[in-house]
């Protein structure tokens, strides 16, 4: 008995209607960034970085995002292996928590991030005793980041995490591996993807946050102004500036998004 031909799997197209509905928010998201490229040039750009409030801006907010990076790494993967390996009650309250500060209003999480860390707050009052005063200083734009940016990690951690084969795992262990060589060498390699994802997304994140930095860390120039606070003060005193920054941060995410995209190319349908 001969098999029926195997008929080959197309992918619907979308007609010429469809693209024609589409074409209003198209238009509606890229008129924004085009016309930001269109009131700035390469020599704009390279004349305001010699600007010295530029340089600072830039300088702080890359090296704030790269600690906010590591620390989320550090911290943030720990938590998303024990998430997605364990089952306890309330794990879902604990799920929530962590998705909360993304969805918070900027302004609502530096707010209480001030009630914490703040002079009078709740631990801030006892560093403050001991001579620790964090509210705005650098420390506080690195501690606002990571408070915004460090959930995405987590929660993409945890997907990783989740998409591995325990079996895996039982088989090292099997062979006389003890927990952490389990998860260093089977677990860390095979989630790397993810990991890296979560890391870069922490990272454009915490390069553009503005609202819990700018109330709990202030606007200090080479101190806590990084380059979304130094966008805002630009739109007072030097619109140029504003808008040098405004295409450095545009350009910094589209890489970051490049970036992510092409390490799955080969696991998204294009």
């Amino acid at each position: 008995m001969t098999r029926p031909a195997m008929i080959p799997r197309t992918k619907p197209r979308a007609s010429l209607t469809w693209w024609a509905m589409s074409a209003p928010l198209l238009i509606f998201l890229a008129l924004p960034l085009a016309a930001l490229l269109m009131r700035s040039s390469l020599a704009q750009l390279l004349c305001n970085l010699q600007n010295e409030m530029v340089w600072q801006a830039v300088r702080l907010s890359l090296l704030t995002s790269a600690t906010t990076t590591i620390i989320s790494l550090l911290l943030g993967v720990p938590l998303a292996y024990a998430m997605a390996r364990a089952a306890f009650p309330g794990k879902r309250l604990l799920d929530t928590l962590i998705d909360l500060p993304t969805v918070l209003p900027p302004a609502v999480a530096g707010v209480a991030l001030l009630m914490a860390f703040g002079r009078r707050g709740v631990a801030g009052a006892v560093l403050s005793a001991w001579g620790v005063d964090i509210a705005f200083t650098t420390t506080a734009v690195i501690i606002a980041q990571t408070f915004i940016a460090a959930p995405l990690l987590v929660k993409t951690a945890v997907t990783g995490f989740a998409a591995i084969s325990t079996e895996l795992e039982q088989a090292a262990a099997l062979d006389g591996a003890n927990a952490w060589r389990v998860f260093w060498y089977v677990t860390l390699p095979l989630s790397r993807r993810a990991l890296f994802t979560g890391a870069v997304l922490a990272w454009a994140r915490a390069l553009g946050e503005f609202g819990a930095t700018i109330i709990f860390a202030g606007n200090f120039p080479n101190r806590t102004q990084t380059m979304p606070l130094a966008i805002y003060i630009g739109f007072e005193l030097d619109l140029d500036v504003a808008l040098a920054l405004s295409v450095m941060l545009m350009g910094l995410s589209f890489l970051a998004l490049v970036a992510v995209k092409w390490l799955f190319r080969d696991t998204v349908e294009e």
